[in-house]
Protein backbone atom coordinates (compact mmCIF):
# COMPACT_ATOMS: atom_id res chain seq x y z
CA UNK A 1 0.00 0.00 0.00
CA UNK A 2 1.06 3.57 -0.29
CA UNK A 3 -0.25 6.77 1.28
CA UNK A 4 -0.64 9.28 -1.01
CA UNK A 5 -1.98 13.06 -0.29
CA UNK A 6 -4.55 14.70 -2.01
CA UNK A 7 -6.03 18.14 -1.74
CA UNK A 8 -8.58 17.33 0.84
CA UNK A 9 -6.99 14.32 3.04
CA UNK A 10 -4.54 11.61 3.17
CA UNK A 11 -5.44 8.19 1.81
CA UNK A 12 -4.05 4.87 1.91
CA UNK A 13 -3.87 3.15 -1.82
CA UNK A 14 -3.13 -0.54 -2.58
CA UNK A 15 -1.96 -0.15 -6.31
CA UNK A 16 -2.68 -3.16 -7.41
CA UNK A 17 -6.90 -2.78 -6.51
CA UNK A 18 -6.39 0.75 -7.78
CA UNK A 19 -5.12 -0.11 -11.03
CA UNK A 20 -2.18 2.75 -10.83
CA UNK A 21 0.72 2.62 -12.77
CA UNK A 22 4.24 3.62 -12.19
CA UNK A 23 4.83 7.37 -13.86
CA UNK A 24 7.57 5.92 -16.11
CA UNK A 25 8.93 2.25 -17.04
CA UNK A 26 10.96 0.11 -14.45
CA UNK A 27 12.57 -2.31 -13.90
CA UNK A 28 13.18 -5.59 -11.80
CA UNK A 29 16.11 -7.45 -11.34
CA UNK A 30 15.67 -10.91 -9.55
CA UNK A 31 17.92 -13.55 -8.42
CA UNK A 32 20.86 -11.51 -8.71
CA UNK A 33 23.13 -12.17 -5.88
CA UNK A 34 25.99 -9.27 -6.26
CA UNK A 35 25.60 -5.73 -4.33
CA UNK A 36 24.14 -3.74 -6.80
CA UNK A 37 26.95 -0.91 -6.68
CA UNK A 38 28.62 -3.80 -8.35
CA UNK A 39 25.86 -4.81 -10.45
CA UNK A 40 25.95 -1.03 -11.82
CA UNK A 41 29.39 -0.76 -11.77
CA UNK A 42 29.72 -3.65 -14.28
CA UNK A 43 26.51 -2.38 -16.18
CA UNK A 44 27.97 1.11 -17.11
CA UNK A 45 31.50 -0.89 -18.13
CA UNK A 46 29.71 -3.18 -20.59
CA UNK A 47 27.75 0.06 -22.01
CA UNK A 48 31.35 2.28 -22.51
CA UNK A 49 32.90 -1.04 -24.06
CA UNK A 50 29.65 -1.18 -26.13
CA UNK A 51 29.76 2.40 -27.65
CA UNK A 52 33.65 1.98 -28.03
CA UNK A 53 34.31 5.18 -25.07
CA UNK A 54 37.92 4.69 -23.61
CA UNK A 55 38.98 5.02 -20.34
CA UNK A 56 42.10 8.45 -19.57
CA UNK A 57 44.61 5.40 -19.19
CA UNK A 58 43.88 3.80 -22.83
CA UNK A 59 43.90 7.38 -24.56
CA UNK A 60 47.35 7.64 -23.23
CA UNK A 61 48.31 4.64 -24.07
CA UNK A 62 47.07 5.63 -27.54
CA UNK A 63 49.21 8.65 -27.82
CA UNK A 64 52.55 8.25 -30.02
CA UNK A 65 55.38 7.77 -27.53
CA UNK A 66 56.92 10.96 -28.52
CA UNK A 67 54.53 13.23 -27.80
CA UNK A 68 54.01 11.83 -24.18
CA UNK A 69 53.99 14.55 -21.66
CA UNK A 70 54.83 17.09 -24.24
CA UNK A 71 52.84 20.83 -24.86
CA UNK A 72 50.36 21.92 -27.32
CA UNK A 73 51.19 25.80 -27.80
CA UNK A 74 48.82 28.25 -29.03
CA UNK A 75 51.05 30.91 -29.34
CA UNK A 76 48.81 34.53 -30.62
CA UNK A 77 50.34 36.76 -33.27
CA UNK A 78 50.23 39.75 -31.10
CA UNK A 79 53.30 39.05 -29.06
CA UNK A 80 51.88 41.65 -26.14
CA UNK A 81 49.33 38.70 -25.96
CA UNK A 82 49.60 35.60 -23.65
CA UNK A 83 50.10 32.54 -25.32
CA UNK A 84 48.04 28.93 -24.46
CA UNK A 85 49.75 25.58 -23.25
CA UNK A 86 47.73 22.91 -23.10
CA UNK A 87 49.33 19.06 -22.50
CA UNK A 88 48.94 17.23 -25.09
CA UNK A 89 47.11 14.16 -22.98
CA UNK A 90 44.64 17.02 -22.69
CA UNK A 91 44.40 17.43 -26.48
CA UNK A 92 44.64 14.28 -27.62
CA UNK A 93 41.88 13.13 -25.03
CA UNK A 94 39.63 15.61 -26.86
CA UNK A 95 40.12 14.39 -30.44
CA UNK A 96 39.55 11.24 -29.24
CA UNK A 97 36.12 12.38 -27.94
CA UNK A 98 35.32 13.58 -30.86
CA UNK A 99 36.07 10.50 -32.98
CA UNK A 100 34.23 8.34 -30.33
CA UNK A 101 30.69 10.99 -30.63
CA UNK A 102 31.74 10.62 -34.51
CA UNK A 103 31.15 7.12 -34.21
CA UNK A 104 28.28 7.30 -32.26
CA UNK A 105 26.61 9.61 -34.15
CA UNK A 106 27.39 7.60 -37.58
CA UNK A 107 25.60 4.36 -35.45
CA UNK A 108 22.60 6.48 -35.17
CA UNK A 109 22.15 7.90 -38.96
CA UNK A 110 22.91 4.16 -39.91
CA UNK A 111 20.21 3.04 -37.65
CA UNK A 112 17.49 5.17 -37.58
CA UNK A 113 14.50 4.28 -39.16
CA UNK A 114 13.05 7.57 -39.59
CA UNK A 115 15.94 8.87 -42.38
CA UNK A 116 15.80 7.98 -46.11
CA UNK A 117 18.47 6.33 -47.71
CA UNK A 118 19.09 9.67 -49.54
CA UNK A 119 19.53 11.30 -46.05
CA UNK A 120 21.36 8.81 -44.62
CA UNK A 121 23.74 8.98 -47.72
CA UNK A 122 23.86 13.18 -47.09
CA UNK A 123 25.10 12.86 -43.42
CA UNK A 124 27.37 10.13 -43.94
CA UNK A 125 28.84 12.20 -46.20
CA UNK A 126 29.46 15.00 -43.90
CA UNK A 127 30.40 12.20 -41.09
CA UNK A 128 33.47 10.98 -43.72
CA UNK A 129 34.10 14.86 -43.99
CA UNK A 130 34.50 15.44 -40.36
CA UNK A 131 37.00 12.45 -40.49
CA UNK A 132 39.22 13.78 -43.24
CA UNK A 133 39.35 17.04 -41.50
CA UNK A 134 40.89 15.10 -38.66
CA UNK A 135 43.44 13.44 -40.26
CA UNK A 136 45.80 16.27 -39.66
CA UNK A 137 45.76 14.92 -36.00
CA UNK A 138 46.68 11.40 -37.37
CA UNK A 139 50.60 12.43 -36.20
CA UNK A 140 49.11 11.94 -32.56
CA UNK A 141 47.97 8.34 -33.09
CA UNK A 142 50.58 5.70 -32.10
CA UNK A 143 48.84 2.86 -33.91
CA UNK A 144 47.77 3.28 -37.54
CA UNK A 145 44.56 1.46 -37.34
CA UNK A 146 43.66 4.20 -34.44
CA UNK A 147 44.14 7.60 -36.99
CA UNK A 148 41.26 9.29 -38.74
CA UNK A 149 40.50 8.23 -42.42
CA UNK A 150 38.10 10.15 -45.00
CA UNK A 151 37.90 6.86 -47.04
CA UNK A 152 35.67 3.96 -46.17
Amino acid sequence: TADISFDDARRTIAPASSELTPAEPTAAVSELQVPLSNFIRETAHAVVEALGLEKDETIVQGIANRWQNGTLVLRPADASMQAKEVPLETFFHKIIMIRNNLRVLEQKVNASDKLSDADKFELQQYITRCYGSLTTFNILFKKKEDQFSSGP
